[in-house]
């Protein structure tokens, strides 16, 4: 079924969000992805599977709104010696799709691969990540963004960044 003129262009609103989070990411730009947040905003990374209720269940991160600000305040001190040098960080996402759309919140997927160069080395990130997008005065805000790792079920490097 071809898309509508509205569908294309909440598409094209939800791919370039996508797109400027990825950059504020890349670019340890924390407090400007810190702004894309709504108040009661949730960020889990799964570990071992695919998900299931992350109340439940092992999870690499499960932060709400305070411990995103507090991660943050964090990295501001200067004293995160496992981002000293910083890894410099290179985001590839593709297949963003509008899951469902209410008018109010939007589900959306995407694919990220990711290219982290630290001092141990070179690491390539690959996940899907789900996100639940609010509309709010105009602009989207994520209240919600799971990233599933493909290969979370396996020791991990320290990830020291954001994914």
């Amino acid at each position: 079924m071809p898309m509508t003129s509205e569908q294309r262009a909440t598409l094209e609103d939800v791919t370039q969000f996508v797109y400027h989070e990825a950059r504020l990411q890349d670019e340890h730009r924390y407090d400007d992805w810190e702004s894309l947040w709504t108040d009661d905003g949730v960020y889990w990374v799964p570990a071992n599977g695919d998900g299931g209720d992350p109340e439940k269940v092992m999870s690499i991160i499960y932060d709400n709104r305070s411990r995103i600000a507090l991660r943050i305040r964090q990295f501001h001190t200067g004293k995160r010696f496992s981002q000293t040098p910083q890894s410099r960080l290179r985001r590839l996402i593709s297949n963003i799709e509008v899951l469902e759309d209410d008018g109010r919140e939007l589900s959306v997927g995407s694919n990220v691969l990711i290219f982290e160069n630290q001092t141990r080395g070179d690491v390539l990130w690959a996940a899907r990540t789900e996100y639940r997008l609010r509309r709010m005065d105009g602009q989207l805000r994520m209240a919600r963004k799971t990233v599933t790792l493909v290969n979370n079920q396996d020791a991990l490097y320290s990830m020291a960044f954001l994914i």
